[in-house]
């Protein structure tokens, strides 16, 4: 099979898996997060098709959809691909990289990197902030049910994993537990030159928001 024909099986497989998830993690996510992958893997020296089949199935069953489950993710995107006949050594890369790219991986001991991780953390990050970031965080508050914002609601800014995990804080807590930090965290140089003005558009609307709540 070319390598063409394993993303494009990959990237249909996703789009019907996905055609009913939540507004922030569906079809169009995986969609904007295989773009941004792309376009930085044409600045570094990597794996192609790694970088593209983990940024396609990054969110193929996101744990917080699954219970806390954090194998299932890696789990159903190894066997997916095995299924398909795509080579050990890639399978294993790209199982590694769903296992420990997450935000709330990085409460944990450093376990694994790569470029082609990084890479990949990096495009699914330029997707958390921005004006892109702000809408899906909005829409996974209320899909969880949560308040927009209370002001006898502070951010948690020392949270452990599982207070992340379970927090039903505010939405606009959300900025500073982990939108906010994003731009600090990129691994590329080209993941921090495209997350600075989004970072700096987060801010100017959070400016906007508190004024117009006073």
């Amino acid at each position: 099979m070319t390598r063409d024909t394993i993303i494009e099986r990959t990237r249909d497989f996703v789009k019907e898996t996905l055609q009913n998830a939540e507004g922030g993690h569906d079809w169009w996510h995986i969609y904007r997060v295989w773009n941004n992958a792309r376009l930085i893997a044409q600045t570094e020296t990597v794996d192609h098709l790694t970088v593209e089949l983990a940024a396609l199935l990054h969110d193929i069953a996101d744990s917080k959809f699954h219970n806390g489950d954090e194998e299932i993710g890696p789990r159903t995107a190894a066997n997916y691909l095995k299924s398909i006949g795509v080579e050990d050594e890639v399978v294993e890369h790209v199982a590694q990289i769903i296992r420990h790219m997450s935000f709330k991986s990085g409460f944990d001991s450093p376990g694994f990197y790569s470029i082609e991780m990084g890479i990949v953390q990096d495009a699914d990050r330029l997707d958390a902030i921005g004006a892109i970031g702000i809408a899906r965080a909005f829409t996974y508050g209320g899909f969880k049910g949560r308040e927009i914002y209370n002001p006898e609601i502070p951010p948690n800014l020392n949270m452990t994993k599982e207070e992340y995990k379970n927090t039903t804080a505010p939405s606009i807590n959300h900025f500073y537990e982990k939108l906010l930090l994003l731009k600090d965290k990129m691994n590329t140089a080209t993941g921090k030159q495209l997350a600075q003005q989004r970072h700096q558009f987060m801010q100017a609307y959070l400016d906007q928001f508190y004024m117009e709540c006073k």
